[in-house]
């Protein structure tokens, strides 16, 4: 096929890009080469760039611009929309531009796709576990429960588990599979919510083949290093490379999914390709929950770095507890199942790392922004 993924110079995507070449697909990527992933001068300090850029056709450019359509879709027969601003903490913010470019910007995929003469079959979106806010939980009292976002009151004195609202009682965390509750947390997650949505419908009324993925926190080589916005790994793996302590949000019991770029690639790949996919949302992950403190305490054992590692009761508003996924219809329909343990992806991480120069710690410059806006206490 000749496939456009938008975003393509990215961390998925270019490890994406370079998968379906290797199965003989023609790979076109349009990418504006955003600062804040790919550095100020991309051709010298952009690795996820240089991977792609000769073996690719490659347009400059942003989702935002018409001009950039009209030269990207032509001939294309599949279409993986990954571009996308990505920092929860930061969508809290910088409201516009993460509208104008993920809501925006797919909008304006959609509106070519439905007046403009294309041979576009299929159209996989990136879709974000950020929709669902907080994860799924079950309350003896109440059944299945969705908690709403979590009150600053309680934070303030260290309440940092989603309680049943009828006991007061501690919920048992379960996995998050697609028919969850959706009420997003961030500005993020609406606008991830708003692409799927739109894809979902529009490509359907267009006889389009459509596939969400919602995606968990995904890592390994070749994440960006210098972004202070997301990623915990790579957040957490240049503060101990700088020697810098880890403060550590809430008690350090919150968890996350952590599933690996070659997961990610190939649950990407069959989504893209298999007939069963059209019309259907998967949640993509490792099916794990890893708590925060473990990490740090992994990534600081692998470097072999001694640094502090603080549990500091501070949080973000907006964050959520808990979230992993439930993979049963992924395995089911896309006979997608997460090949590398977290032991085996933070292993091949770091080493990873430890090859890489040093970046830059702009860390404390991103909390100082969200303390300024009162985001962060």
């Amino acid at each position: 096929m000749n496939i456009l993924i938008t975003g393509g110079a990215g961390f998925i995507g270019s490890n994406l890009a370079l998968h379906l070449i290797g199965l003989g697909h023609e790979i076109t990527i349009l990418d504006n080469l955003s600062q804040q992933i790919h550095g100020v001068n991309p051709e010298e300090s952009s690795p996820l760039y240089k991977s792609v850029k000769n073996k690719v056709r490659f347009v400059a450019g942003t989702v935002c611009d018409e001009a950039a359509w009209r030269e990207v879709l032509p001939g294309q027969d599949a279409v993986v929309h990954l571009a996308a601003e990505t920092g929860t903490g930061q969508s809290m913010y910088e409201i516009k531009r993460y509208v104008d470019i993920n809501i925006g910007g797919t909008g304006l995929m959609l509106d070519f796709l439905a007046n403009t003469k294309h041979q576009v079959k299929k159209v996989v979106v990136a879709s974000s576990r950020s929709i669902y806010g907080e994860g799924k939980y079950y309350s003896p009292a109440l059944g299945i429960i969705y908690p709403g976002a979590r009150k600053d009151k309680d934070m303030q004195v260290g309440r940092f588990e989603p309680l049943c609202p009828q006991t007061g009682e501690p919920l048992e965390l379960l996995a998050t599979d697609e028919e969850s509750k959706i009420h997003p947390s961030s500005v993020y997650g609406i606008t991830k919510q708003n692409q799927e949505q739109m894809v979902m419908t529009v490509c359907s009324s267009l006889g389009i083949g459509a596939t969400a993925l919602r995606y968990q926190n995904v890592y390994g080589p070749g994440q960006s290093l210098s972004n202070p916005y997301t990623g915990i790994l790579s957040i957490f793996s240049t503060r101990i490379k700088n020697g810098n302590d880890l403060n550590i949000f809430e008690d350090g019991k919150e968890s996350r999914d952590f599933v690996f770029i070659d997961d990610i690639v190939a649950a990407t790949t069959l989504a893209l390709t298999k007939e069963e996919a059209n019309g259907e949302v998967f949640g993509i992950g490792a099916g794990v929950a890893t708590n925060v403190l473990t990490v740090a305490q992994t990534l600081v054992q692998h470097y072999g770095i001694e640094v502090p590692i603080k549990v500091t009761g501070a949080y973000r508003l907006g964050d959520i507890r808990h979230n992993y996924a439930d993979l049963s219809k992924s395995n089911r329909l896309l006979g997608f199942q997460p090949k590398v343990t977290f032991s085996e992806g933070i292993a091949r991480f770091t080493a990873w790392v430890n090859e890489q120069a040093i970046q830059a710690d702009a860390y404390d410059a991103s909390i100082a922004e969200m303390k300024l806006r009162g985001l962060y206490k």
